[in-house]
C-alpha cells in the first residue's frame, strides 16, 4: 500500500483541523509547490479574503510541507479529509465527489505520485477569480475581510497574509500587497493594521464605547 500525504501551501500548514491533524503522524518540511500559486481566489468562508490557490499565469513555487498520514487510511479517506477541512465541513461525515463540470468556485483534490518519497500526495485547487489581480484589489478586499465575522476566527485577509510571511512564502504579489494594505490602513505594520480594523469592527459593533 502506498504511502500518503496532503501537501498544504497556505493557511493548511498552520491550521489543518482535527481530523488531517489527528492522521498525520510526520511533517515534511522544506516543500516546495511543484506548481505556481498567488493570492488569486478570494474566499466567501474568509469573508472574500484572497487566498492562495495554483495559477496558471503569474504566481510562484513556494513554501510548503507535507502531511505524511497514517497507515490503513485509504486515498478516499485521504481526500475526503482534505475536502471537508477546505469546505469548513470537518467532522460533518461529507464526502467529496469531483464535479463533471467545476467552475472557478469548485474545490477540487488533486494529486501527486511520487513526490518527496511519498507515493500519492493530495492538494486542494480552486479557479482563480480575482479580477483584476492587482495588489490594490488584493488590499481592498483584505481590509474588507477584516472588518467583517473573519476577523474574529482569524480567517481574514490580513490574518492570512501574516501566516503565509510567517512560513516563508513568498509571491510574486506580495511585497506590494502588504504596502497597499498599510496605505489603506494608516499602519506601520500587519499587525497594527490588524488591530485598528479589528477596534473599528467592535466599536461599529457598539462592543465598545470610547469615552
Amino acid at each position: 500500500m502506498k504511502r500518503l500525504g496532503i501537501m498544504a501551501y497556505g493557511s493548511l500548514i498552520d491550521n489543518p483541523g482535527k481530523e488531517i491533524k489527528a492522521a498525520t503522524v510526520d511533517r515534511i518540511e522544506d516543500v516546495k509547490t511543484p506548481f505556481k500559486v498567488e493570492f488569486a481566489w478570494s474566499s466567501i468562508t474568509h469573508g472574500g479574503a484572497p487566498t492562495l490557490v495554483p495559477v496558471e499565469k503569474g504566481g510562484a513555487s513556494v513554501n510548503a510541507q507535507v502531511f505524511v498520514l497514517k497507515e490503513g487510511i485509504s486515498e478516499k479517506d485521504a481526500m475526503d479529509m482534505l475536502w471537508r477541512r477546505e469546505m469548513h465541513k470537518v467532522g460533518s461525515g461529507e464526502t467529496y465527489k469531483r464535479p463533471a463540470k467545476p467552475n472557478e468556485n469548485t474545490v477540487l483534490v488533486e494529486h501527486l505520485e511520487d513526490f518527496c518519497e511519498i507515493g500519492i500526495v493530495f492538494y486542494t485547487k480552486i479557479g482563480a477569480n480575482i479580477k483584476p489581480l492587482t495588489p490594490r484589489r488584493l488590499a481592498e478586499l483584505a481590509v474588507e475581510s477584516a472588518r467583517s465575522e473573519a476577523d474574529a476566527k482569524g480567517l481574514d485577509g490580513i490574518s492570512c497574509l501574516v501566516s503565509a510571511k510567517r512560513n516563508g512564502i513568498a509571491t510574486p504579489l506580495m511585497l506590494k500587497y502588504e504596502e497597499e494594505i498599510l496605505k489603506r490602513v494608516g499602519a506601520g505594520s500587519l499587525e497594527e493594521a490588524s488591530s485598528i480594523l479589528h477596534f473599528e469592527r467592535l466599536k461599529k459593533e457598539g462592543k465598545i464605547h470610547r469615552a
